[in-house]
C-alpha cells in the first residue's frame, strides 16, 4: 500500500474556482450588512431583556411553552434532570 499526500497552498476563493463552485462572497456581504443594519435598528430591544422577550412573544414565532419544552429537551440531552 502506498500513501501519497498533496499539500495545496491556495485561498478559499481559488479552491472554489478550481472545483467550479460559485463565488458566494457578494451574497455573504449582503447578508452581513443586512444583519448589521437590523442589529443597529434594534439595539435598544436587544440590550433590554424584557423588551426582547415581549417582542419575541408578540411575533407569534415563539411562546413560553415552546421555550420551556426546548430548554427541557436540551437539559435531557445533556444528561441534566428535567424533573421539577
Amino acid at each position: 500500500m502506498m500513501k501519497i499526500t498533496f499539500n495545496v497552498d491556495c485561498t478559499p476563493a481559488e479552491a472554489r474556482a478550481f472545483f467550479g463552485l460559485p463565488d458566494v462572497q457578494p451574497v455573504n456581504d449582503m447578508i452581513v450588512s443586512s444583519m448589521v443594519e437590523r442589529t443597529k435598528q434594534n439595539l435598544d430591544t436587544l440590550s433590554d431583556p424584557k423588551a426582547f422577550w415581549e417582542r419575541a412573544m408578540a411575533t407569534g414565532t415563539g411562546n413560553m411553552e415552546a421555550f420551556q419544552n426546548m430548554f427541557a429537551a436540551g437539559m435531557k440531552a445533556s444528561g441534566g434532570s428535567d424533573k421539577k
